[in-house]
This record gives structure tokens, C-alpha cells and sequence, in this order.
């Protein structure tokens, strides 16, 4: 026995707990500072510390993907596409459509809802859609809020420009 009143054997034990606690404590510290950093960018977090300024209700931007993002190219694009078919409707419209004379004036074009039907399916299988977009924009107008095939057959659809 050495001056410790340990056996030899029990002294060099000791030695390695003593090492192999201060590397546990170690890989301890290093994982919580790791979980700490990644609480920080974690959305349900509480310590989440906002990185980019988020628009408030109220102001510009909000409601907004961010400019620049995927997601607002992916409104632009689709804005692009569906402002594309609103126009190929209209061209559609006047294609099909018959013009009405008012006091040997020239009036607006129309055609019912059947026969753009007809017609458009071949296009778009979305054309109710696209109407109702084009009736926003005040491009057309039509009686109803929606309309539907083989009920609102013969409603008239009117383009205003």
C-alpha cells in the first residue's frame, strides 16, 4: 500500500475515474453549448432570438415572402401564368363571341357560358377560375357570383374591354 491507504491497484483506478469523469464532463459541456447555440435558431424555442426583422400587422410587407426568397419568385411566377390565361381568355372571348349593336353602335362582346365551355375546356380545365379572375380585374362581367356547368348554361358572359 502506498501513503493514501490505497492498494496500488485501487490508486491507479482512481486516477483513470478522475480522467474519465473530467472527459464526460467535458463532452457535457461541449453538447450543452452545441443544444444552446441550436435553441437560438429554433422557431419553438423560447430563447429564439428573431434573426431577420419580422413585419408587424399593419405595415408593409407583411403577409409578404420575403424579396428575393423562393417563395416570392414562386408568386411571381404564378402571377405571370395566371395573368397569361386571363388574356388568352379575353382573345378567346373575342374569337367566339358575338358583338351586340346598340343604335348602330358597336357594343361589347359576349357569348354564354356554355359555349365558352365548349370551347375553352380544350385550353384550361380551370376556366371558372380564370373567369372569376378576369371579373376582379373588371375584364368581364357575368350575372351570379359562380358559375356552373349545365346550370348557368345560358348566362351571358360580357367582355368589358
Amino acid at each position: 500500500m502506498d501513503g493514501n491507504n490505497y492498494p496500488a491497484q485501487f490508486a491507479e483506478d482512481k486516477a483513470v475515474r478522475i480522467v474519465s469523469v473530467k472527459g464526460l464532463k467535458d463532452n457535457w459541456q461541449k453538447w450543452s453549448e452545441k443544444h444552446q447555440e441550436h435553441q437560438k435558431h429554433n422557431p419553438f424555442s423560447h430563447d429564439t432570438k428573431p434573426i431577420a426583422v419580422v413585419p408587424q400587422k399593419g405595415h408593409d410587407g407583411y403577409g409578404r415572402p420575403l424579396q428575393g426568397s423562393m417563395t416570392a419568385q414562386r408568386g411571381e411566377d404564378a402571377h405571370t401564368h395566371i395573368s397569361r390565361e386571363v388574356q388568352e381568355l379575353c382573345e378567346v372571348i373575342k374569337d367566339i363571341g358575338v358583338r351586340s349593336h346598340n343604335d348602330g353602335n358597336v357594343g361589347d362582346i359576349s357569348v354564354e357560358f356554355s359555349k365558352l365551355f365548349e370551347h375553352y375546356v380544350t385550353i384550361s380545365n380551370k376556366l371558372v377560375g380564370i373567369l372569376l379572375r378576369a371579373r376582379k380585374q373588371k375584364l368581364v362581367d357575368f350575372e351570379g357570383e359562380m358559375l356552373w356547368q349545365g346550370k348557368d348554361d345560358q348566362v351571358v358572359i360580357t367582355l368589358l374591354h
